[in-house]
């Protein structure tokens, strides 16, 4: 609890200081555990700026506050139930919640001071505190904002004229996509998602989840099928009984119990083994299971969205997947174009995610004509993923709010570097020593393409070039070429 503080008496702000608000919609919340300062707080504030001044008597019930509805200015207590100020601060920071926090207390001391503003706060103020001190700092701060909501708003204006269900595109292909949500929602058709790795498969799968609300009343459940050892997929789907095999000590439920009236993803399906294809086709086609152990039937009522990276086709023709498995998975497919082949979505992904990694109290980071270029002409082999790891990075690395390419990372320029033709005919130098530059310059390009489709894999970039498995390794060794690097894609 805070100590008991002098009441603020309304005084208007001296003549030099205009208490007109700032243009826009701002709003101020007070987080005040006592009912008597709170209530000066506001009338001081509505008074001298005009403006809309809610009031919260504890922490949580400010951060809900924050959380339903936006404002430009946080005055907040340090001292107050259920959640304090700073603990408040480090929620706002966690969750990247766009105000700006003013701190003050009636227990002032340099340590809490220096940990507030670690934890982004505009200022801090002992109370009691003086009004006319107080109205000026808010005003001050509101100035400061306004730019910063104007972003934030102008922002989130764009992205909502092109998201579909929290997925983010201006892409014409992509519009294809969410038209084909929209024509399939109502039904439970399966679905099956081609895309490679980092195109947002999963998102893609919420969205028809979404899209099929409130008919589909369930859960999403999502599993990655590839990351679930062979031996226990089969219980991580259907469940078990108690005592059904060692360690079984309690009854489970399945993935496919657990999304019944909803929606299971089943993520990289095509890395299934055959033997468990076998019994994932029948629940497809009888819709109903027993878990291990059981004999009981469970009937469920599950719309099923596969994905995977892998051409199903050719892994049938291998014999490595079933066909009939394949044509059922294969009702209403959706594919999925990589990030290169959409490059118009390439500003407004980078808009979104600086607006998701801005820091808490600052707008978020624009990027400036240069870095931007290197960005549109990328490759992008880890799609939409990569791109938010590099604008996340971009963020934490950029000063004064601006994304320069030194702040892109480094393999970003070096891929871009690739993709420019590095010789120009230099008549002073003879012809074979330019020559055989350019040879070897265009061989480390082929490795490095070869090396990222087989995604570092020695034996099947040597089959592709047709060259020795000694002869790659010398090569790579030669050239300086990191397999690591092609794995990680």
């Amino acid at each position: 609890m805070s100590a008991s503080s002098t009441h603020l008496t309304a005084t208007p702000p001296p003549a030099s200081v205009s208490s007109a608000a700032p243009t826009g919609i701002q709003r101020i919340l007070i987080a005040e555990d006592l009912e008597d300062a709170r209530n000066s707080l506001q009338q001081v504030l509505q008074m001298a700026l005009s403006l809309d001044v809610d009031t919260a008597e504890d922490g949580a019930k400010a951060l809900a506050m924050l959380e339903e509805r936006s404002y430009s200015i946080l005055v907040t207590d340090l001292r107050m139930p259920k959640m304090n100020g700073m603990k408040l601060m480090e929620e706002i920071h966690a969750r990247k919640l766009p105000v700006t926090v003013i701190v003050t207390t009636g227990h002032g001391g340099v340590q809490d001071a220096v940990h507030a503003m670690r934890l982004g706060a505009y200022d801090f103020l002992t109370k009691p505190a003086d009004p006319q001190h107080l109205t000026l700092m808010v005003q001050r701060a509101l100035r400061e904002r306004a730019l910063q909501d104007e972003v934030i708003a102008l922002r989130e204006q764009l992205q909502g004229r092109h998201s579909f269900q929290n997925v983010i595109s201006k892409s014409p292909r992509m519009m294809e996509v969410f038209d084909l949500i929209d024509q399939i929602s109502d039904t439970t058709s399966t679905i099956l998602i081609i895309g490679e790795t980092g195109t947002g498969k999963e998102q893609i799968a919420r969205a028809v989840h979404q899209a099929s609300a409130p008919a589909r009343s369930g859960n999403f459940v999502a599993i990655n099928c590839a990351a679930v050892p062979e031996t226990l997929l089969e219980s991580e789907l259907f469940g078990h009984e108690k005592g059904s095999f060692t360690g079984a000590a309690t009854q489970r439920k399945g993935r496919f119990e657990q999304a019944h009236k909803g929606t299971l993803f089943l993520d990289e399906v095509g890395d299934i083994p055959l033997n468990m294809q076998v019994k994932l086709l029948r629940v497809l086609q009888e819709r109903k299971f027993e878990r291990i152990g059981g004999s009981e039937p469970i009937e469920i009522d599950v719309r099923v969205v596969a994905a995977t990276h892998q051409p199903l086709e050719q892994l049938v023709k291998e014999g490595k997947f079933r066909e009939d498995l394949f044509y059922r998975l294969n009702v209403v497919r959706i594919d999925l174009p990589p990030l290169r082949d959409r490059p118009e979505d390439i500003p407004v992904l980078v808009s979104h995610f600086c607006s998701r990694f801005a820091r808490p109290g600052h707008a978020p980071a624009t990027v400036s004509p240069e870095a931007m270029e290197i960005l549109l002409k990328s490759p992008w082999p880890g799609n939409v993923r990569q791109l938010e790891n590099a604008i996340e990075r971009s963020c934490v690395t950029a000063r004064d709010g601006l994304i320069l390419p030194a702040n892109l990372p480094p393999d970003i320029h070096k891929r871009n570097s690739e993709t420019k033709h590095p010789f120009q005919p230099d008549l002073a130098r003879s012809l074979p020593e330019q020559l055989s530059e350019l040879t070897s310059a265009f061989e480390e390009r082929y490795l490095r393409k070869a090396m990222r489709k087989t995604r570092g894999h020695v034996g099947k970039c040597a089959k592709i070039s047709g060259l020795s498995r000694r002869s790659i390794t010398d090569k790579i060794a030669h050239y300086k070429i990191d397999k690591e690097e092609f794995k990680q894609e």
